[in-house]
């Protein structure tokens, strides 16, 4: 029990409560990870609960990895193997597997990403000549999201209006062909169990009795479908562990309620409460902003925060000149932190509330010619061959799936040209069968197919073969080998990295990079896969179907990460820059009605800020392109909330150039130090609003000037050519007297 040492007297507290409902509010960078690994460890080192009777919920891989590695410590492998431990999604997937027959599913089901559940909407509409310019797929996809979230299938959608009607025959044709490729979407997961356990009482008898703790991270993100999973599951011994934080509460827009906590405190008479508030991340600066930021909000438990970390430097609040100077002044600052201070590139962290505002930011960084990383940008699951080498696994491990047949079946091309594709495809539609079933019937004596070439039919009988073979290997397989005998038999390799796909002439020496690197891709698909050589192919295929973009965020690259709010949730960086701070941006405009809407801005900036870990720097602009145009921007009203003695304006420091950086962080010449036996300037060359003179660009004013000497960098708005910045070492440019 030596782990209990290392918690402090609230946490202690949670982790040794009784049996029954516990509710620990747990403030950001409180440990709340180490108070539900303690936990579990609690229940089966000190009260003797066994492992296997354990389930603990989170909403990442990530995090699940997390947990996973903590408990191994603690418990040792071979009982840590026996919990059931993972996200809501994952676990929901393991119990269908199970529980197939029960739930009304095939038990060989596979998961439908974002892309094919996009893919299989436009179907539907089509289907049902519907304009999808009228009705976007992707708002109808999040109508059905919805629903699905709240546990309302379609044969019980009502809707409330006419585009209501619309998403109620999407939905039902969008299940529909679900279920003709034996498919399920993420949302189905949650939907399809918790209905499960709703209409079959002797299957939720059974995962009652197994579980008698279940524990939950990250609670107030949960939606109707899962508390209605957690309520089932702990309906007659209530032991739920639930770790929340409300005022980290910021997915509303996917179905997420942190009113569930209300609900909780209603549905369990006998709730005790814990409040986590000493913090062991950020500074106490950092913690005083977040709380004058969040304290406007209503319905939650205020918790004063507190370190021992000491109260750490000055928030720095900058205003730029626009969203180019903002994102010049981000990679200036960043380039002082790594050359004066010896930080790592690494240590970086640039959040902003939309994913247009990665624009600015990532110009800044080519332009510098320096390096970054990019949350939300293609995922390595979504990367065209990794998806071609996935459809062949699917339809291995489910033929009937048409989506993924579609995809591959003429990649590489195998003389099955559209008109023969089309051909297959409605035919399985008049005959209600699957494009698999189609094939096979062309196999049968006297059959010539759908009105197919003799070539044509060959080619399909030669693809049928193939994907049979390949059946009938992986029952004796592993993962691996499968992928490597695909690759063998279809040639990828050479369609990958040799074929022009079709566009002849010769290919220059990127696009012949691009062909290896996209090779290589398909060599780390294969090396994950490796790592399942104790696992099945429906294993590996849920979960890579389940992977997010931040489980995708790697640490390999020393560069500063670029992501959204909504992104950062969950991590931490020891120097955070948040941009954009402007009215309409963060608080979105779309909040400005929405009392709720603004509550959860609110939560959203709360989030950014805690992520910091020893600085923070919030940045807005005087104006900003938007849709088009450039307009003024109104400060957030967040930065008022923030008191004035935690705050400081920009650096006093000279700042930097991309050309003065070159191609590497921290140089000398970033710096800003001088020439071996020279001397630092001390005085600039040019004020804010003095009017100047270029002999190219003509007359202009200062906005802004950085540094000094022959490293000082002028911003001048141009009467005829507008905004410019430059060196002012090496440009043409003199003062205008009076």
């Amino acid at each position: 029990m030596a782990f209990l040492d290392h918690l402090n007297p609230q946490q202690r507290g949670a982790v040794t409560a009784q049996e029954g409902p516990i509710l620990v509010l747990a403030g950001p960078g409180s440990g709340k990870t180490r108070v539900l690994t303690s936990r579990v460890a609690y229940l089966v080192l000190d009260q003797d609960v066994p492992p296997w009777r354990v389930m603990a919920v989170t909403f990442t891989n990530k995090a699940a990895r997390e947990m996973r590695e903590r408990l191994e410590e603690l418990l040792g492998p071979s009982r840590a193997r026996t919990l059931t431990l993972g996200t809501f999604h994952a676990t929901c997937a393991r119990i269908l597997r199970r529980e197939a027959e029960p739930a009304g599913i095939s038990r060989d089901y596979v998961i439908f990403d974002a892309d094919d559940q996009a893919r299989l909407v436009k179907q539907a509409m089509a289907d049902l000549n519907l304009d999808d310019k009228r009705y976007p797929p992707r708002s109808v996809l999040a109508a059905i999201s919805q629903a699905k979230s709240e546990l309302i299938p379609p044969e019980t959608y009502a809707p409330q209006s006419y585009y209501g009607e619309i998403v109620k025959r999407v939905y039902e044709r969008y299940q529909a062909l679900l279920s003709a490729n034996r498919g399920l979407d993420f949302d189905d997961l949650l939907m399809v169990t918790a209905l499960m356990f709703r209409q079959r009482r002797e299957v939720l008898a059974r995962y009652q009795e197994q579980y008698q703790h279940i524990l939950v991270d990250e609670f107030q993100d949960t939606n109707q479908a899962q508390y209605s999973l957690l309520r089932h599951l702990t309906r007659d011994h209530h032991n739920l562990f639930c770790v929340a934080d409300e005022d980290q509460s910021i997915y509303r827009w996917r179905g997420a309620d942190y009113r569930n906590i209300r609900r909780l405190r209603s549905d369990y008479a006998d709730l005790e409460t814990y409040i986590l508030e000493r913090n062991y991340r950020s500074t106490q600066t950092i913690l005083d902003a977040a709380r004058a930021v969040i304290r406007h909000n209503r319905d939650r438990v205020d918790k004063h925060l507190y370190t021992d970390r000491g109260q750490g430097p000055e928030i720095v609040v900058h205003e730029a000149y626009d969203q180019d100077d903002e994102a010049q002044f981000v990679v200036d600052t960043i380039a002082q932190f790594v050359a004066r201070e010896g930080r790592s590139a690494g240590d970086f962290a640039i959040m902003y509330r939309t994913n247009a505002q990665s624009r600015a930011l990532e110009e800044a960084f080519v332009r510098a010619s320096l390096p970054y990383k990019l949350v939300g940008a293609t995922r390595f699951y979504s990367r065209r061959e990794v998806k071609d080498l996935l459809a062949f696994l699917r339809l291995v491990h489910n033929p009937d799936d048409d989506v993924s047949m579609a995809r591959v079946v003429n990649v590489p091309a195998r003389g099955m040209g559209a008109k023969t594709i089309t051909a297959l495809e409605d035919a399985a539609r008049e005959q209600g069968i699957s494009v698999y079933r189609v094939l096979q019937s062309i196999r049968e004596p006297g059959s010539e197919g759908p009105g197919l070439w003799s070539r044509a039919r060959t080619s399909c009988l030669a693809f049928l073969d193939m994907v049979e073979g390949w059946t009938v290997a992986s029952r004796e397989l592993r993962v691996a080998e499968l992928v490597s005998r695909i690759l063998e038999e279809t040639g990828y390799e050479d369609y990958i990295r040799h074929s022009n796909d079709g566009t002849g002439g010769r290919e220059d020496l990127a696009q012949r990079e691009q062909r290896e690197e996209r090779w290589g891709n398909v060599l780390e698909l294969r090396n994950v896969a490796a790592d399942y050589q104790h696992h099945s192919l429906a294993e590996f295929l849920t979960d890579v179907a389940l992977v997010s973009d931040v489980d995708n965020l790697s640490a390999d690259v020393d560069a500063p990460t670029l992501l959204t709010l909504h992104s950062a949730k969950g991590l931490e960086f020891p120097i955070v820059f948040i941009t954009g701070l402007e009215e309409g941006l963060l608080p979105h405009s779309r909040s400005f009605d929405e009392p709720e809407e603004m509550a959860e801005e609110r939560r959203l900036t709360y989030v950014g800020l805690t992520r910091a870990k020893d600085r923070l720097v919030l940045t807005y602009a005087f104006r900003r392109s938007r849709f088009g145009s450039s307009e003024a921007a109104v400060p957030s009203r967040f930065l008022d909330d923030i008191p004035d003695e935690l705050t400081r304006g920009s650096w006093g420091e000279p700042q930097m150039s991309g050309r003065e950086r070159e191609t590497s962080w921290g140089s000398a010449e970033a710096a800003g130090a001088p020439a071996a036996g020279g001397e630092l300037t001390t005085q600039p060359r040019f004020r804010v609003g003095q009017r100047v003179l270029h002999e190219v660009f003509g007359e202009g004013m200062v906005l802004e000037s950085r540094g000094l000497g022959d490293n000082e960098i002028v911003t001048v708005n141009f009467e005829e050519l507008g905004l410019k910045r430059l060196m002012a070492g090496m440009s043409p440019m003199a003062v205008l007297e009076g």
